[in-house]
């Protein structure tokens, strides 16, 4: 079978299968591992050709570094510099030692078997977990930057795990010796050049020729010539590419590399978890189901273990640290390659090279199970009892207090201080507090909803109350609670859309600033200038339509809970507005009619008057 029909049928299998998973709440990575396993020799033996599909297959993961490293800026590397190097080598070290002596001394495996293997398990799927966490939205949070960042150093430690199995083999070379590293540092440099002096200028030279289908070119070609250089001096590819991508983080054209390779990313990263799963060999199970099956469990619940300890050691609460520690359990596409060259240079038997492989790739495909259990059953208990104590906040009679430090308490916060008025800050957003406290700031830790905390921050001292919190049953529960005990405080309160001003209005609310109002109006006055209004034209139109929607506002105070009534409002609005600027367009119209007309006159009084003369 030719090598294009067999991807032919990968891709149409892939457009059935996955889509059927993905109904059954399976994660894609999930589909493309199971529709390996059906077209492979385990199950149809539809395509036989695997090798020759993974070698074109793992140029997704090759553009997955690539696209990751161009999301990363050296700036942001070294601000991961602890997670990356201090959390990365405790986890593969700790994983490696751990499983080590289980190795030698339960199966009594040769030490250098043991150790190749014990490191190999260590390494986790970059691709796999990547791509998990990006289809739950979860890579910006604080695991999976945690995550992403010792993904990192295992890809940078299986460069030393792999110039180590020939000497584990007894034929150390040269090649590996001090030269080779300094050729690899020698390389790179040369990359960091290239990409700075000659990469930058020829990609403007290309983007002035106007033919966009070049840029799509020029990132091929930077990838596949980094993939050859890498080859040809026996570096991991996909850390050269994961080098190369940060070298162009800074660059201009960086979002159109981005754009240019995520669909070639992709597919390519479908055809290599569908290849994975066509070189499962499911007969081992029906041979050795205890050793496959418990190495799985096993290696799942001892990587998960160790980085949840790592990830409570500094400083995770155990919600994040066991997410943490699930999402990187599984072996890794590494674990594939080291194995492999392990066995090519005699160092691993054979006869273990599939099981372990077996097992890597059921860990992987256990993992997203796993993954959900946690995340729903397990997690949220750790993380309900971990919950701080809100903070003593001291009665310091301060003439104000701001209730919620987002982007709208901060603002009032900052002129406050300008004019050296002191107040009182409260939020219970556990991130929000860490980051203002991180820059020296005072913010308190509190629940705003519950009267004690009010009473403590020196409520009945207060003169101005700023309600901003984002909630908005949070926010009329605080604002009832303060009309009806505290009527002598001047409340001001945030709203975060028309219907939530109403709300507020019932409870007795006189002054309310809608959010984004006011910064949508002062966007629309700059575009009517930009399109060549003059400013008091410009000024007066703003003002005329924010005065007719605070009296549409006010119109519909007793009818807010009708649609059909304040549909009908709207439109009457919409339409009395419209007829007032036209009537101000006809009149300024007019007016410049009567101005030329006067001029008109005038002139033809001075010709009169000269002609006379």
């Amino acid at each position: 079978m030719s090598l294009l029909l067999q991807i032919t049928i990968f891709l149409g299998a892939a457009l059935l299968l996955v889509p059927l998973g993905k109904r059954f709440g399976l994660a894609t990575v999930l589909g493309y591992l199971f529709t390996g396993i059906i077209l492979g020799p385990s199950v149809f033996n539809i395509a036989s050709d695997a090798d020759a599909i993974m070698n074109m297959a793992e140029f997704g993961v090759i553009l997955l570094m690539f696209l990751i490293g161009l999301e990363l800026r050296p700036q942001r590397l070294w601000q991961l510099r602890e997670s990356i190097f201090a959390m990365g080598s405790l986890q593969v070290l700790g994983t490696g030692i751990v499983i080590m002596p289980i190795l030698y001394f339960g199966l009594h495996l040769s030490l250098a078997s043991s150790f190749v293997i014990g490191f190999a398990l260590a390494l986790s799927s970059t691709a796999f977990v990547l791509q998990l966490l990006s289809e739950k939205q979860q890579l910006n949070t604080t695991y999976g930057q945690k995550a992403f960042s010792v993904l990192l150093f295992q890809d940078i430690a299986a460069i030393p795990l792999l110039a180590t199995i020939p000497i584990l083999a007894g034929n150390q070379s040269a090649h590996h010796g001090i030269a080779y590293f300094a050729a690899i540092l020698a390389t790179f440099s040369g990359l960091f050049l290239f990409s700075r002096f000659v990469m930058r200028p020829f990609f403007r030279f290309v983007a002035k020729s106007g033919a966009s289908e070049l840029i799509t070119a020029v990132a091929l070609f930077i990838v596949l010539s980094v993939v050859l250089l890498m080859q040809t001096l026996g570096i991991s590819v996909t850390l050269g590419a994961f080098l190369t991508g940060v070298l162009l983080a800074d660059s201009e054209f960086r979002h159109e590399l981005e754009a240019s390779i995520a669909p070639f990313k992709g597919l390519l990263l479908g055809l290599f978890f569908m290849t994975v799963g066509m070189t499962t060999q499911l007969s081992l199970l029906q041979t050795m189901p205890e050793i496959i099956v418990g190495g799985a469990v096993a290696l799942l619940l001892i990587k998960a273990s160790i980085m949840t300890l790592i990830g409570r050691y500094y400083h995770n609460n155990w919600k994040n640290s066991l997410l943490l520690g699930t999402c990187l359990a599984q072996g890794g596409e590494f674990a594939f390659v080291v194995l492999t060259t392990a066995q090519d240079a005699g160092v691993l038997k054979s006869h273990l090279l599939e099981p372990v492989s077996l097992i890597v790739t059921l860990s992987m495909t256990l993992t997203p199970l796993l993954y959900w259990v946690v995340s729903r059953w397990i997690a949220p208990r750790f993380d309900r009892q971990e919950q701080p104590a809100y903070d003593d906040i001291p009665n310091q009679h301060n003439p104000m207090i701001i209730a919620g430090f987002g982007r709208f308490g901060q603002i009032i916060a900052r002129v406050a201080r300008l004019q050296h008025i002191p107040f009182t800050a409260i939020d219970h957003s556990l991130q929000q507090i860490d980051f203002v406290r991180k820059y020296g700031g005072t913010l308190y830790y509190g629940d705003v909803t519950q009267p004690e905390i009010l009473r403590s921050a020196g409520i009945e001292h207060v003169k101005i109350f700023i309600l901003a919190i984002d909630d908005v049953e949070d926010s009329l529960n605080v604002a009832r609670h303060i009309t009806l005990n505290y009527p002598n405080i001047t409340l001001l309160a945030r709203a975060r859309d028309r219907h939530h001003v109403h709300l507020l209005r019932d409870l007795g609310v006189h002054y309310i600033w809608r959010e984004t109002y006011l910064s949508s109006l002062g966007m629309a006055y700059r575009a009517l200038r930009e399109l060549g209004i003059d400013d008091a034209t410009a000024y007066q139109k703003i003002e005329l339509f924010r005065d007719y929607d605070e009296k549409l506002l006010l119109e519909q105070q007793n009818i807010y809970n009708d649609e059909q009534k304040i549909f009908e409002t709207h439109r009457n609005a919409l339409a009395e507005l419209e007829h007032l600027f036209e009537s101000d367009a006809f009149a300024e119209n007019k007016s410049d009619d009567v101005n030329l007309r006067r001029g008109l006159d005038q002139q033809r009084i001075n010709v009169a008057r000269d002609e006379s003369e």
